[in-house]
């Protein structure tokens, strides 16, 4: 059976979803919420940005679930002398056959690690932008489709600026959400040192818990997830008050209520539900929202957060009542 015609019931991904969060979690240790947030961005279809400072984990969370989702996986070191055609591959002269043939680049996988992507220039990074958002790459002239599932997981230190080069509002807007990972406890760290010398070595290996059918077939699932009216203009409510706070200069894009929308999906079927209550799409705001809003530089100047900004608006914004089993769920249980 090809990966066309598998199905997969909303309720079952909830289930294949805590499989594969509780595999990446032998290795990546203590970081449930955030490990739910970049699992909740690749089931809804998007590329994830993993912000945070070196040594917490980021590269080694992209490896574990690209083993633990059965993909293919690759890692792009980004440099400031990275060209456009590093990422996307180039054109070689063949002299046994006198022409010229096209030699595919790390873009051509279904996991692609995109490390410190703002350490190279704006060219190559937007080499990367038609490959995330139209899932295709264009060499001199000739257009290339990318093999589905294709996701993007970007690396990106916020506090070093030197010789680096800030990803564009267009990019990072491109981003489905952005995900901070924080220093461990003291606990979990020590968990760390214990898991390394118990396995003797330093790679930590997954067994795929799905393959890359089974994760197409999740993601189908997830149009099944209802999404009420009430909660849909809730979602629009939201996005619209970060574009009206008095600290914002640009709110987020309708491309921020699109990302509640998938993502508030997700966390539906992590709780066992086919459809969505406004808890969901407030549990997701935050690293959907956040990184799509610039602020006034008064703000930058007090140091104040986007994440802040959204939070304000979740208080100053009705939520629907949610205690009752939406409308459309309700006409389909009862038939």
């Amino acid at each position: 059976m090809n990966d066309v015609d598998r199905t997969i019931p909303a309720t079952e991904v909830g289930h294949l979803a805590r499989a594969v969060l509780d595999a990446v979690g032998q290795v990546v240790v203590g970081k449930r919420e955030a490990l739910e947030l970049v699992l909740a961005g690749i089931l809804a279809g998007g590329h994830v940005l993993l912000e945070d400072l070196p040594g917490l984990g980021k590269t080694l969370t992209a490896r574990s679930f690209a083993q633990a989702l059965g993909l293919d996986f690759r890692r792009l070191q980004f440099t400031p002398d990275l060209l456009p055609a590093d990422v996307t591959g180039s054109f070689l002269y063949d002299q046994r056959s006198g022409d010229f043939s096209f030699r595919a680049g790390p873009v051509f996988t279904n996991l692609l690690l995109a490390d410190e992507i703002n350490r190279t220039p704006p060219k190559t990074q937007s080499a990367l932008l038609e490959a995330m958002q139209e899932k295709q790459v264009s060499v001199e002239g000739v257009t290339y489709k990318l093999d589905e599932p294709f996701h993007v997981l970007a690396t990106a230190n916020p506090i070093e600026y030197e010789g680096t080069y800030p990803l564009p509002e267009a990019q990072l807007d491109r981003f489905l959400l952005r995900v901070s990972f924080g220093y461990p406890q003291r606990e979990e760290e020590w968990d760390v040192l214990r898991r390394r010398m118990a396995r003797r070595r330093e790679e930590a290996e997954i067994k795929p818990v799905v393959d890359a059918a089974t994760l197409r077939a999740m993601q189908a699932a997830l149009e099944d997830v209802v999404v009420e009216d009430s909660v849909g203009r809730y979602i629009v409510d939201l996005t619209a008050a970060t574009r009206e706070h008095p600290s914002v200069l640009v709110g987020a894009s309708p491309r921020g209520s699109l990302a509640l929308l998938l993502l508030s999906r997700v966390r539906a079927v992590f709780a066992g539900r086919d459809y969505v209550v406004p808890e969901d799409v407030k549990e997701v705001a935050a690293s959907a929202l956040a990184h799509r809003i610039t602020l006034r530089p008064e703000m930058w100047l007090r140091r104040v957060d986007p994440s802040f900004v959204v939070g304000e608006v979740l208080e100053q914004t009705p939520a629907p009542a949610s205690g009752a089993l939406p409308s459309h769920a309700a006409g389909r249980a009862g038939r």
